[in-house]
């Protein structure tokens, strides 16, 4: 599912999300859980205010960020 993402730009632009859209809502992230990179994609394991996990795919040559996955709280 394709995503819109706010990003945190410090020394270089667009460094980690911060905020997401999925429709008409929007999620902030209140921490990045993990995060690790490919040739030509990043991706962050964030939790956000909902208390949900998700999994956001920055995806550099496309232009594109998607959520990969969402993993509700127990």
């Amino acid at each position: 599912m394709i995503v819109q993402v706010q990003c945190y730009a410090g020394h270089k632009a667009d460094e980690r999300p911060v905020r997401f859209r999925i429709g008409d809502r929007d999620y902030m992230v209140e921490e990045i859980i993990e995060q690790w990179y490919g040739p030509d994609d990043a991706f962050y394991k964030v939790r956000a205010d909902d208390g949900n996990m998700y999994l956001l795919g920055r995806h550099i040559s496309a232009g594109t960020w998607n959520v990969e996955s969402v993993q509700k709280p127990r």
